[in-house]
């Protein structure tokens, strides 16, 4: 929380450099800064320009993993752990992963980099060490537990962080693939049973695009009429309400990210296609989307088919 301080640290390190605003900060409170220039600019706005508000009175200064981002959801009943599909989230604004980081432009499901050994790797060596730990701490953890994980080139996962939530856009996609009742489960948790039932998921591919509103992430422009929500979704396709609410009969922007435009497939290809099908029904000023959600999968879907 000391500006002098955080500027002599930041000039002796290696860059891209993370600088966090140490709480809430709706999915947007950090920085990727790519030079000491950009890493000075960032302290400067969280600690004295009060660019988050409480949330950036405390900065957190970390090294830059690099990697793949996996999203690891599992459920939780102080003993046992119930995973969930496996999803992949895309943070930043702009396609190809560039732009400002926000929280979520989209997410697909399930995703290719995690196979069954890494998934091990990550229950043995994240989920059940916090599972264990907040017991002998004497808070055991019923609820959902979420992991964002980054994957680096040797295969190593390393947390990025923790939300005792589902997560968003991940859920979208996950929740159209779940075929399990999600309430019975929720049940199960609250008696501590979950080792007894397991979770079935479809083998369809789904992939969801955050349709987010003018000028979001830095300030989202609201109140915006949203044209074409009157028509039912598409074949295979269904519209999460994030951002919206009602206001003289007509459904209007409320939020940065509005809507989630989510779709199930044979192919990440094909969910992909039929998602921003779904997508182009929908219009307001300045309504903003990235158009290449779930690219990742997609290459890996190629390569295998060639």
């Amino acid at each position: 929380n000391d500006v002098a301080l955080a500027l002599a640290f930041v000039a002796s390190r290696e860059y891209p450099l993370v600088i966090k605003a140490d709480g809430l900060a709706a999915g947007k409170g950090v920085v990727i800064a790519q030079s000491q220039q950009q890493a000075d600019e960032a302290i400067r706005n969280m600690l004295e320009g009060n660019q988050f508000g409480d949330a950036g009175h405390r900065i957190v200064i970390e090294d830059f993993l690099e990697g793949e981002e996996v999203s690891y959801i599992a459920m939780l009943d102080g003993k046992s752990i119930l995973p969930f599909a496996s999803s992949q989230d895309h943070k930043t604004i702009f396609d190809g992963d560039q732009g400002p980081n926000t929280g979520g432009m989209g997410a697909y499901s399930p995703a290719p980099i995690l196979t069954p050994a890494l998934e091990q790797r990550i229950l043995q060596e994240v989920m059940q060490p916090t599972l264990a730990g907040m017991a002998a701490e004497g808070y055991p953890y019923t609820g959902f537990l979420y992991a964002g994980i980054m994957v680096d080139a040797s295969g190593t996962p390393r947390v990025l962080e923790f939300n005792c939530r589902f997560g968003d856009p991940e859920t979208q996609p996950i929740m159209m693939r779940l075929k399990s009742d999600l309430v019975a489960a929720c049940l199960t948790a609250l008696d501590q049973k979950l080792d007894t039932i397991t979770l079935e998921f479809t083998a369809e591919v789904a992939v969801g695009v955050v349709m987010a509103a003018a000028r979001y992430p830095e300030s989202p422009q609201k109140g915006d009429v949203i044209q074409g929500l009157d028509q039912p979704p598409l074949a295979h396709c269904k519209i999460f309400h994030a951002g919206t609410q009602v206001q003289d009969q007509s459904i209007v922007t409320s939020g940065g990210r509005v809507l989630c435009m989510t779709a199930l497939g044979s192919s990440v290809a094909q969910a992909q296609q039929r998602a921003y099908a779904q997508v182009k029904t929908v219009q307001w000023p300045g309504a903003q989307y990235r158009t290449d959600i779930g690219y990742r999968a997609i290459a890996r879907e190629t390569h295998k088919l060639q």
